[in-house]
Protein backbone atom coordinates (compact mmCIF):
# COMPACT_ATOMS: atom_id res chain seq x y z
CA UNK A 1 0.00 0.00 0.00
CA UNK A 2 1.31 3.49 -1.07
CA UNK A 3 2.46 5.92 1.73
CA UNK A 4 0.05 8.09 0.45
CA UNK A 5 -2.69 6.04 0.71
CA UNK A 6 -5.28 6.89 3.50
CA UNK A 7 -5.72 4.61 6.55
CA UNK A 8 -9.24 3.16 7.33
CA UNK A 9 -9.22 3.67 11.04
CA UNK A 10 -6.28 4.73 12.92
CA UNK A 11 -7.73 2.78 16.16
CA UNK A 12 -7.68 -0.97 14.11
CA UNK A 13 -3.65 -0.28 13.88
CA UNK A 14 -2.18 -3.16 16.19
CA UNK A 15 1.28 -1.29 15.60
CA UNK A 16 -0.81 2.07 17.54
CA UNK A 17 -1.96 0.02 20.39
CA UNK A 18 1.31 -1.74 21.22
CA UNK A 19 2.89 2.23 21.60
CA UNK A 20 -0.21 3.49 22.83
CA UNK A 21 -0.33 0.93 25.93
CA UNK A 22 3.59 1.36 26.18
CA UNK A 23 3.45 5.43 26.72
CA UNK A 24 0.49 4.92 29.19
CA UNK A 25 2.50 2.41 31.47
CA UNK A 26 5.51 4.89 30.75
CA UNK A 27 3.41 7.62 32.35
CA UNK A 28 4.02 9.40 29.52
CA UNK A 29 1.77 12.56 28.49
CA UNK A 30 -1.08 11.45 25.88
CA UNK A 31 -0.15 13.27 22.06
CA UNK A 32 -2.68 16.86 22.00
CA UNK A 33 -5.33 16.04 19.63
CA UNK A 34 -5.08 16.79 16.11
CA UNK A 35 -7.37 19.02 13.64
CA UNK A 36 -8.87 15.58 12.81
CA UNK A 37 -9.23 14.43 16.38
CA UNK A 38 -11.41 17.50 17.61
CA UNK A 39 -13.34 17.80 14.60
CA UNK A 40 -14.29 14.35 15.14
CA UNK A 41 -14.57 15.13 19.01
CA UNK A 42 -17.13 17.86 17.80
CA UNK A 43 -19.18 15.86 15.65
CA UNK A 44 -19.77 13.15 18.52
CA UNK A 45 -20.95 16.44 20.44
CA UNK A 46 -23.30 17.34 18.16
CA UNK A 47 -24.71 14.30 17.74
CA UNK A 48 -25.32 13.71 21.42
CA UNK A 49 -27.54 17.11 21.13
CA UNK A 50 -30.19 14.83 18.45
CA UNK A 51 -30.92 11.22 18.39
CA UNK A 52 -29.02 9.20 16.24
CA UNK A 53 -29.66 8.28 12.52
CA UNK A 54 -30.77 4.31 11.98
CA UNK A 55 -28.45 1.97 11.09
CA UNK A 56 -28.44 -0.12 8.72
CA UNK A 57 -32.43 0.01 9.20
CA UNK A 58 -32.17 -0.52 12.62
CA UNK A 59 -34.62 2.09 14.72
CA UNK A 60 -32.19 4.77 17.22
CA UNK A 61 -32.15 3.77 21.04
CA UNK A 62 -33.82 6.74 22.51
CA UNK A 63 -30.72 6.54 25.16
CA UNK A 64 -27.95 6.87 23.06
CA UNK A 65 -24.93 9.54 23.92
CA UNK A 66 -21.88 9.58 22.24
CA UNK A 67 -19.12 8.69 24.12
CA UNK A 68 -16.32 10.78 24.67
CA UNK A 69 -13.37 9.98 22.19
CA UNK A 70 -10.45 11.37 20.38
CA UNK A 71 -9.51 9.99 17.10
CA UNK A 72 -11.78 6.72 16.60
CA UNK A 73 -14.33 5.75 19.32
CA UNK A 74 -13.88 2.28 21.21
CA UNK A 75 -17.09 0.36 21.10
CA UNK A 76 -17.36 -0.69 25.11
CA UNK A 77 -18.14 -4.17 23.88
CA UNK A 78 -14.78 -4.46 22.45
CA UNK A 79 -12.46 -3.15 24.98
CA UNK A 80 -11.45 -6.32 26.16
CA UNK A 81 -11.04 -7.57 22.54
CA UNK A 82 -8.97 -5.10 20.58
CA UNK A 83 -9.45 -4.91 16.90
CA UNK A 84 -6.97 -4.69 13.74
CA UNK A 85 -7.74 -3.31 10.35
CA UNK A 86 -7.83 -5.94 7.27
CA UNK A 87 -7.33 -4.95 4.18
CA UNK A 88 -10.78 -5.86 3.24
CA UNK A 89 -11.83 -3.64 5.92
CA UNK A 90 -13.09 -6.23 8.30
CA UNK A 91 -12.39 -6.42 11.75
CA UNK A 92 -10.68 -9.22 13.40
CA UNK A 93 -10.46 -10.22 17.29
CA UNK A 94 -7.02 -10.07 18.94
CA UNK A 95 -5.95 -10.06 22.28
CA UNK A 96 -5.42 -7.11 24.44
CA UNK A 97 -2.26 -5.47 24.28
CA UNK A 98 -2.75 -3.60 27.28
CA UNK A 99 -5.50 -3.11 30.01
CA UNK A 100 -5.23 0.29 29.46
CA UNK A 101 -5.87 2.37 26.14
CA UNK A 102 -5.64 5.56 25.07
CA UNK A 103 -8.81 7.87 23.77
CA UNK A 104 -8.28 11.30 23.11
CA UNK A 105 -6.54 13.63 24.67
CA UNK A 106 -6.46 11.75 28.26
CA UNK A 107 -5.80 8.08 29.19
CA UNK A 108 -8.69 6.48 31.01
CA UNK A 109 -8.98 2.80 32.10
CA UNK A 110 -11.80 0.89 30.94
CA UNK A 111 -14.62 0.23 33.20
CA UNK A 112 -15.29 -3.37 34.19
CA UNK A 113 -17.88 -5.35 32.43
CA UNK A 114 -20.06 -5.06 35.91
CA UNK A 115 -20.42 -0.78 35.54
CA UNK A 116 -20.95 -1.61 31.11
CA UNK A 117 -24.65 -1.22 30.38
CA UNK A 118 -26.51 -0.83 27.87
CA UNK A 119 -26.67 2.81 28.32
CA UNK A 120 -23.01 2.91 27.79
CA UNK A 121 -23.11 1.09 24.94
CA UNK A 122 -25.38 3.20 23.21
CA UNK A 123 -24.08 6.42 23.84
CA UNK A 124 -20.84 4.49 21.52
CA UNK A 125 -21.05 6.01 17.62
CA UNK A 126 -19.01 5.01 15.04
CA UNK A 127 -16.45 7.70 13.05
CA UNK A 128 -16.98 7.33 9.40
CA UNK A 129 -13.31 5.83 8.20
CA UNK A 130 -10.84 7.98 6.33
CA UNK A 131 -12.07 6.19 2.86
CA UNK A 132 -15.70 7.18 4.01
CA UNK A 133 -14.76 11.40 3.51
CA UNK A 134 -12.76 10.50 0.84
CA UNK A 135 -15.72 9.21 -0.68
CA UNK A 136 -17.93 12.61 -0.25
CA UNK A 137 -15.66 14.63 -2.36
CA UNK A 138 -13.46 12.22 -4.35
CA UNK A 139 -14.77 8.67 -6.17
CA UNK A 140 -11.58 5.90 -6.18
CA UNK A 141 -11.37 3.75 -9.32
CA UNK A 142 -11.58 0.24 -9.44
CA UNK A 143 -7.80 -0.14 -8.75
CA UNK A 144 -8.33 0.97 -5.09
CA UNK A 145 -7.54 3.74 -3.17
CA UNK A 146 -5.91 6.75 -5.14
CA UNK A 147 -2.64 8.83 -3.61
CA UNK A 148 -4.28 12.33 -2.19
CA UNK A 149 -2.66 15.48 -2.40
CA UNK A 150 -0.97 16.81 0.80
CA UNK A 151 -3.16 19.90 0.94
CA UNK A 152 -6.34 17.89 0.21
CA UNK A 153 -5.56 15.44 2.93
CA UNK A 154 -5.36 18.17 5.20
CA UNK A 155 -8.91 19.44 4.64
CA UNK A 156 -10.89 15.77 4.47
CA UNK A 157 -8.94 15.70 7.80
CA UNK A 158 -10.90 18.59 9.08
CA UNK A 159 -8.04 21.13 8.98
CA UNK A 160 -8.21 24.78 7.60
CA UNK A 161 -7.47 24.73 3.51
CA UNK A 162 -3.85 25.47 3.02
CA UNK A 163 -3.21 28.72 1.99
CA UNK A 164 -2.05 29.89 -1.32
CA UNK A 165 1.59 30.73 -1.07
CA UNK A 166 2.45 33.73 -3.53
CA UNK A 167 5.30 32.60 -5.42
CA UNK A 168 8.31 34.87 -6.95
CA UNK A 169 6.56 34.79 -10.62
CA UNK A 170 4.35 37.25 -9.64
CA UNK A 171 7.79 39.33 -8.42
CA UNK A 172 9.44 38.95 -11.19
CA UNK A 173 7.07 39.60 -14.17
CA UNK A 174 6.91 42.92 -12.26
CA UNK A 175 10.66 43.72 -12.18
CA UNK A 176 10.47 42.88 -16.14
CA UNK A 177 7.83 44.86 -16.71
CA UNK A 178 9.49 47.74 -14.73
CA UNK A 179 12.57 47.47 -16.34
CA UNK A 180 10.63 47.24 -20.14
CA UNK A 181 8.86 50.36 -19.39
CA UNK A 182 11.77 52.32 -18.15
CA UNK A 183 14.19 51.28 -20.98
CA UNK A 184 10.59 52.48 -23.52
CA UNK A 185 10.94 55.85 -21.31
CA UNK A 186 15.23 55.91 -21.45
CA UNK A 187 15.30 55.74 -25.07
CA UNK A 188 12.22 57.96 -25.91
CA UNK A 189 14.52 60.80 -23.84
CA UNK A 190 17.39 60.17 -25.87
CA UNK A 191 15.07 60.65 -29.56
CA UNK A 192 13.34 63.63 -28.05
CA UNK A 193 17.33 64.88 -27.03
CA UNK A 194 18.49 64.13 -30.61
CA UNK A 195 15.45 65.09 -32.67
CA UNK A 196 13.34 67.79 -30.78
CA UNK A 197 12.98 69.93 -33.30
CA UNK A 198 12.17 67.43 -36.39
CA UNK A 199 9.73 65.81 -33.99
CA UNK A 200 8.09 68.64 -33.35
CA UNK A 201 8.13 69.92 -36.62
CA UNK A 202 6.32 67.27 -38.09
CA UNK A 203 4.15 66.39 -35.30
CA UNK A 204 3.37 70.49 -36.01
CA UNK A 205 4.13 71.14 -31.52
CA UNK A 206 7.00 73.69 -32.63
CA UNK A 207 7.05 76.42 -29.68
CA UNK A 208 6.26 79.97 -30.56
CA UNK A 209 9.20 82.03 -31.38
CA UNK A 210 7.97 85.11 -29.89
CA UNK A 211 7.37 86.81 -26.56
CA UNK A 212 4.34 88.44 -25.70
CA UNK A 213 3.62 91.59 -24.44
CA UNK A 214 6.06 94.59 -23.77
CA UNK A 215 8.48 92.69 -21.64
CA UNK A 216 10.27 93.47 -18.49
CA UNK A 217 13.83 94.75 -16.81
CA UNK A 218 16.18 96.61 -18.80
CA UNK A 219 18.48 95.80 -21.37
CA UNK A 220 20.54 97.85 -23.32
CA UNK A 221 20.95 97.65 -26.95
CA UNK A 222 23.58 99.84 -29.18
CA UNK A 223 22.65 99.86 -33.02
CA UNK A 224 25.81 100.69 -34.84
CA UNK A 225 26.30 102.72 -38.27
CA UNK A 226 25.92 100.81 -40.96
CA UNK A 227 23.87 98.12 -38.95
CA UNK A 228 21.39 96.35 -41.40
CA UNK A 229 18.24 94.26 -40.06
CA UNK A 230 20.08 90.94 -40.05
CA UNK A 231 22.58 92.79 -37.63
CA UNK A 232 19.97 94.62 -34.88
CA UNK A 233 17.94 91.19 -35.26
CA UNK A 234 20.97 89.59 -33.93
CA UNK A 235 22.00 92.03 -31.07
CA UNK A 236 18.40 91.83 -30.05
CA UNK A 237 18.39 88.40 -29.54
CA UNK A 238 21.91 88.09 -28.01
CA UNK A 239 20.22 90.52 -25.40
CA UNK A 240 17.67 88.57 -24.51
CA UNK A 241 14.96 91.28 -25.96
CA UNK A 242 13.11 88.93 -28.59
CA UNK A 243 13.16 85.31 -27.79
CA UNK A 244 14.25 84.59 -31.55
CA UNK A 245 16.46 86.02 -34.57
CA UNK A 246 13.64 85.12 -36.73
CA UNK A 247 10.86 86.81 -35.05
CA UNK A 248 12.09 90.36 -35.53
CA UNK A 249 13.81 89.75 -38.51
CA UNK A 250 10.25 88.31 -40.23
CA UNK A 251 8.55 91.60 -38.89
CA UNK A 252 10.55 93.75 -40.34
CA UNK A 253 10.40 91.29 -43.88
CA UNK A 254 6.58 92.41 -43.45
CA UNK A 255 6.65 95.87 -43.03
CA UNK A 256 4.87 97.43 -46.02
CA UNK A 257 8.28 100.42 -45.06
CA UNK A 258 11.14 99.88 -44.25
CA UNK A 259 11.82 101.07 -40.53
CA UNK A 260 14.80 104.00 -40.36
CA UNK A 261 17.23 103.23 -37.16
CA UNK A 262 19.66 106.02 -35.62
CA UNK A 263 22.86 104.71 -34.33
CA UNK A 264 23.50 104.82 -30.57
CA UNK A 265 22.40 103.05 -27.57
CA UNK A 266 18.81 101.99 -27.09
CA UNK A 267 17.20 101.33 -23.58
CA UNK A 268 14.98 98.59 -23.40
CA UNK A 269 13.29 95.67 -21.66
CA UNK A 270 13.89 92.10 -21.50
CA UNK A 271 11.40 89.32 -22.80
CA UNK A 272 9.54 91.68 -25.70
CA UNK A 273 7.58 90.90 -28.43
CA UNK A 274 8.91 92.06 -31.69
CA UNK A 275 6.32 94.52 -32.36
CA UNK A 276 7.16 95.84 -29.08
CA UNK A 277 10.96 96.36 -30.05
CA UNK A 278 10.58 97.26 -32.95
CA UNK A 279 8.82 100.15 -31.43
CA UNK A 280 11.33 101.14 -28.99
CA UNK A 281 13.79 101.50 -31.58
CA UNK A 282 12.20 103.91 -33.37
CA UNK A 283 11.32 105.61 -30.27
CA UNK A 284 13.92 108.84 -29.84
CA UNK A 285 12.97 109.21 -26.57
CA UNK A 286 14.52 105.80 -25.80
CA UNK A 287 18.00 106.35 -27.38
CA UNK A 288 20.60 106.86 -24.34
CA UNK A 289 23.28 110.00 -24.64
CA UNK A 290 26.48 109.31 -24.24
CA UNK A 291 26.20 105.76 -23.99
CA UNK A 292 27.33 102.70 -25.58
CA UNK A 293 27.35 98.51 -25.06
CA UNK A 294 29.91 96.46 -25.44
CA UNK A 295 28.27 92.97 -25.57
CA UNK A 296 30.16 89.60 -24.42
CA UNK A 297 32.35 88.24 -26.57
CA UNK A 298 32.75 91.10 -29.08
CA UNK A 299 35.77 91.62 -30.90
CA UNK A 300 37.88 94.83 -30.93
CA UNK A 301 36.42 95.30 -34.45
CA UNK A 302 33.17 95.44 -33.59
CA UNK A 303 33.82 97.43 -30.23
CA UNK A 304 35.40 101.03 -31.34
CA UNK A 305 32.19 101.30 -33.41
CA UNK A 306 29.85 101.02 -31.00
CA UNK A 307 32.02 103.18 -29.01
CA UNK A 308 32.10 106.10 -31.59
CA UNK A 309 28.54 105.54 -32.00
CA UNK A 310 27.77 106.47 -27.95
CA UNK A 311 30.25 108.97 -27.34
CA UNK A 312 30.31 110.81 -30.84
CA UNK A 313 33.96 110.73 -31.00
CA UNK A 314 35.28 109.56 -34.54
CA UNK A 315 36.20 106.19 -35.48
CA UNK A 316 38.93 106.49 -36.75
CA UNK A 317 40.41 108.61 -33.46
CA UNK A 318 39.23 105.46 -31.88
CA UNK A 319 41.69 103.23 -34.30
CA UNK A 320 44.44 105.59 -33.57
CA UNK A 321 44.59 105.38 -29.65
CA UNK A 322 44.17 101.28 -29.93
CA UNK A 323 46.93 101.37 -32.45
CA UNK A 324 49.26 102.66 -29.37
CA UNK A 325 49.21 98.95 -27.01
CA UNK A 326 51.99 99.92 -24.83
CA UNK A 327 50.13 103.19 -23.59
CA UNK A 328 47.47 101.27 -21.97
CA UNK A 329 49.65 99.26 -19.51
CA UNK A 330 48.49 95.76 -20.83
CA UNK A 331 50.53 92.81 -20.55
CA UNK A 332 54.00 92.41 -22.95
CA UNK A 333 52.80 89.71 -24.87
CA UNK A 334 49.51 92.04 -25.81
CA UNK A 335 49.30 93.50 -29.72
CA UNK A 336 46.31 94.55 -29.46
CA UNK A 337 43.67 95.68 -26.95
CA UNK A 338 41.63 92.64 -27.80
CA UNK A 339 40.37 91.03 -24.82
CA UNK A 340 41.23 94.00 -22.50
CA UNK A 341 38.15 95.86 -23.55
CA UNK A 342 35.83 94.64 -20.75
CA UNK A 343 31.98 94.35 -22.02
CA UNK A 344 29.71 96.54 -20.17
CA UNK A 345 27.14 99.42 -20.98
CA UNK A 346 29.35 102.45 -20.05
CA UNK A 347 27.58 106.31 -20.03
CA UNK A 348 30.37 108.74 -20.14
CA UNK A 349 30.33 111.94 -20.03
CA UNK A 350 30.84 114.20 -22.70
CA UNK A 351 34.26 115.58 -23.82
CA UNK A 352 36.53 112.87 -23.31
CA UNK A 353 38.68 111.48 -25.73
CA UNK A 354 39.47 108.53 -27.37
CA UNK A 355 42.11 107.36 -25.51
CA UNK A 356 40.47 108.04 -22.23
CA UNK A 357 37.48 106.25 -23.06
CA UNK A 358 39.39 103.45 -24.47
CA UNK A 359 41.48 103.14 -20.84
CA UNK A 360 38.81 103.85 -19.23
CA UNK A 361 37.39 100.31 -20.62
CA UNK A 362 40.35 98.54 -19.80
CA UNK A 363 40.81 99.34 -16.65
CA UNK A 364 37.44 98.07 -16.30
CA UNK A 365 39.09 94.59 -17.29
CA UNK A 366 42.21 94.86 -15.18
CA UNK A 367 39.07 95.46 -12.30
CA UNK A 368 37.34 92.14 -13.12
CA UNK A 369 40.82 90.18 -12.83
CA UNK A 370 41.76 91.58 -9.85
CA UNK A 371 38.55 90.71 -8.16
CA UNK A 372 38.59 87.12 -9.70
CA UNK A 373 41.83 87.01 -7.15
CA UNK A 374 43.79 87.04 -10.64
CA UNK A 375 47.46 88.20 -10.43
CA UNK A 376 49.12 91.11 -12.57
CA UNK A 377 51.92 88.42 -14.23
CA UNK A 378 48.95 85.75 -14.66
CA UNK A 379 46.16 88.34 -16.57
CA UNK A 380 47.93 87.24 -20.06
CA UNK A 381 46.55 83.47 -20.01
CA UNK A 382 43.81 83.68 -17.96
CA UNK A 383 42.49 86.43 -20.61
CA UNK A 384 43.66 84.20 -23.90
CA UNK A 385 41.54 81.51 -22.26
CA UNK A 386 38.72 83.41 -21.35
CA UNK A 387 38.41 84.81 -24.85
CA UNK A 388 37.97 81.30 -26.15
CA UNK A 389 35.10 80.06 -23.90
CA UNK A 390 33.34 83.18 -24.11
CA UNK A 391 33.42 82.67 -27.80
CA UNK A 392 33.07 78.77 -28.00
CA UNK A 393 30.28 78.77 -25.10
CA UNK A 394 26.35 78.96 -25.18
CA UNK A 395 24.94 78.13 -21.89
CA UNK A 396 25.93 79.42 -18.29
CA UNK A 397 26.92 75.46 -17.35
CA UNK A 398 28.34 74.63 -20.28
CA UNK A 399 31.12 77.53 -19.89
CA UNK A 400 32.98 75.64 -17.12
CA UNK A 401 32.49 72.42 -19.23
CA UNK A 402 34.00 74.22 -22.24
CA UNK A 403 36.86 75.23 -20.27
CA UNK A 404 37.57 71.78 -19.14
CA UNK A 405 37.69 70.48 -23.00
CA UNK A 406 40.34 72.64 -23.58
CA UNK A 407 42.39 72.10 -21.11
CA UNK A 408 41.84 68.54 -21.53
CA UNK A 409 43.18 68.79 -25.07
CA UNK A 410 46.21 70.42 -23.98
CA UNK A 411 47.58 67.33 -21.82
CA UNK A 412 49.25 64.84 -23.95
CA UNK A 413 48.06 61.75 -21.99
CA UNK A 414 44.83 62.79 -22.64
CA UNK A 415 44.98 64.66 -26.36
CA UNK A 416 48.42 63.42 -27.99
CA UNK A 417 47.78 66.15 -30.59
CA UNK A 418 47.60 69.30 -28.90
CA UNK A 419 45.54 70.29 -31.38
CA UNK A 420 42.74 72.79 -29.90
CA UNK A 421 40.65 72.10 -33.06
CA UNK A 422 38.52 75.78 -32.53
CA UNK A 423 36.37 77.11 -35.11
CA UNK A 424 36.11 80.16 -33.17
CA UNK A 425 39.98 80.86 -34.04
CA UNK A 426 40.21 80.06 -37.41
CA UNK A 427 37.13 82.43 -37.84
CA UNK A 428 38.30 84.93 -36.29
CA UNK A 429 42.09 84.20 -37.98
CA UNK A 430 40.15 84.67 -41.35
CA UNK A 431 38.35 88.24 -40.07
CA UNK A 432 34.68 86.98 -39.97
CA UNK A 433 34.20 87.85 -35.96
CA UNK A 434 30.23 87.33 -36.13
CA UNK A 435 30.66 83.20 -36.87
CA UNK A 436 32.19 80.08 -35.80
CA UNK A 437 31.74 77.84 -38.64
CA UNK A 438 34.84 77.17 -41.09
CA UNK A 439 35.13 75.81 -44.27
CA UNK A 440 37.75 73.09 -44.93
CA UNK A 441 40.03 75.11 -47.02
CA UNK A 442 39.89 77.81 -43.65
CA UNK A 443 40.81 74.80 -41.38
CA UNK A 444 43.56 73.53 -43.52
CA UNK A 445 45.03 77.15 -43.54
CA UNK A 446 48.66 76.88 -41.88
CA UNK A 447 49.29 80.80 -42.61
CA UNK A 448 46.63 81.93 -40.55
CA UNK A 449 48.12 81.99 -37.05
CA UNK A 450 44.66 81.42 -35.06
CA UNK A 451 44.31 78.12 -37.20
CA UNK A 452 43.91 75.85 -34.02
CA UNK A 453 43.47 72.62 -36.30
CA UNK A 454 47.48 72.74 -37.62
CA UNK A 455 48.85 74.51 -34.86
CA UNK A 456 49.16 72.72 -31.79
CA UNK A 457 48.91 74.46 -28.19
CA UNK A 458 46.56 77.83 -27.03
CA UNK A 459 45.66 80.12 -29.57
CA UNK A 460 48.47 82.42 -29.69
CA UNK A 461 46.08 85.56 -28.76
CA UNK A 462 42.76 86.63 -27.63
CA UNK A 463 39.71 85.94 -29.75
CA UNK A 464 37.19 88.33 -27.72
CA UNK A 465 36.77 90.30 -25.02
CA UNK A 466 35.39 88.60 -22.50
CA UNK A 467 33.33 89.26 -19.06
CA UNK A 468 33.09 87.58 -15.55
CA UNK A 469 31.76 84.25 -16.46
CA UNK A 470 33.96 83.54 -18.65
CA UNK A 471 37.02 84.75 -16.61
CA UNK A 472 35.67 82.05 -13.89
CA UNK A 473 35.20 79.86 -16.39
CA UNK A 474 38.87 79.81 -17.03
CA UNK A 475 39.96 79.94 -13.29
CA UNK A 476 37.75 77.05 -12.01
CA UNK A 477 37.17 74.84 -14.86
CA UNK A 478 34.50 71.10 -14.14
CA UNK A 479 36.14 68.27 -13.80
CA UNK A 480 35.24 66.21 -16.56
CA UNK A 481 36.78 63.83 -19.14
CA UNK A 482 35.27 65.36 -21.74
CA UNK A 483 37.68 65.81 -25.56
CA UNK A 484 34.93 67.03 -27.72
CA UNK A 485 31.48 69.73 -28.01
CA UNK A 486 29.84 71.09 -30.43
CA UNK A 487 26.64 73.92 -30.03
CA UNK A 488 24.54 72.26 -31.96
CA UNK A 489 21.55 74.72 -31.36
CA UNK A 490 22.82 78.54 -32.13
CA UNK A 491 19.78 80.30 -31.00
CA UNK A 492 19.81 78.52 -27.58
CA UNK A 493 22.92 78.07 -27.14
CA UNK A 494 22.30 74.09 -26.45
CA UNK A 495 25.85 72.17 -26.51
CA UNK A 496 26.62 68.46 -27.00
CA UNK A 497 30.00 67.19 -24.54
CA UNK A 498 31.18 64.28 -25.88
CA UNK A 499 34.66 61.75 -25.08
CA UNK A 500 34.72 60.03 -27.86
CA UNK A 501 34.61 60.32 -31.54
CA UNK A 502 31.86 58.60 -32.27
CA UNK A 503 29.66 60.82 -29.90
CA UNK A 504 30.90 63.44 -31.12
CA UNK A 505 30.46 62.63 -34.93
CA UNK A 506 26.62 62.09 -33.42
CA UNK A 507 26.62 65.45 -32.48
CA UNK A 508 28.34 66.86 -35.45
CA UNK A 509 25.33 65.46 -37.45
CA UNK A 510 22.89 67.12 -35.69
CA UNK A 511 24.23 70.87 -35.69
CA UNK A 512 24.62 70.40 -39.64
CA UNK A 513 21.33 69.59 -39.72
CA UNK A 514 19.98 72.43 -37.51
CA UNK A 515 22.23 74.63 -39.47
CA UNK A 516 20.77 73.50 -42.80
CA UNK A 517 17.45 74.72 -41.29
CA UNK A 518 18.72 77.85 -40.63
CA UNK A 519 20.79 79.79 -43.36
CA UNK A 520 20.96 82.43 -42.15
CA UNK A 521 23.94 81.08 -39.93
CA UNK A 522 25.80 80.84 -42.87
Amino acid sequence: MSNLTPQNNPADDPLADLFTSERNAAGEQPVPLSRREARQQREAAEAASSPSEPVDGNAPSDTAEPAPTGATSIDASSVDAPTTASSSGSSVSEPAASDTLLSGPTSRAPESDDTESSASRARTMTIPAFEDLLAEGDTANDSGPQPIHRGRRRALAGGEPPKRRRGRRGLIALIVSIVVVGGLVACAAVVWTSYEPQIRKVLGWEEPNDYEGAGSGEAVVMVNEGDIGEDIATSLHDAGVTKSFDAFYDLLLAQPTQPEFFPGAYKLKLKMSAESALAALTDEANRMEDTFVIPEGTAEQDALPSIAEGTGIPLEELQAAAADVASFGLPAEATSLEGFLFPATYSLPDGGDAHAVLQTLVNRSFQALDDAGVKPEDRWKTIVLASLIQKEAGLRDDYYKVSRVFLNRLDPAQWESGLLQSDATVAYGTGNTHRVSTTDAERADASNPYNTYVHPGMVVRPISNPGDLAIDAALHPADGPWLYFVTWNLDSGETIFSTTQEEHEAAVDKWLSWMDEHPEYQ
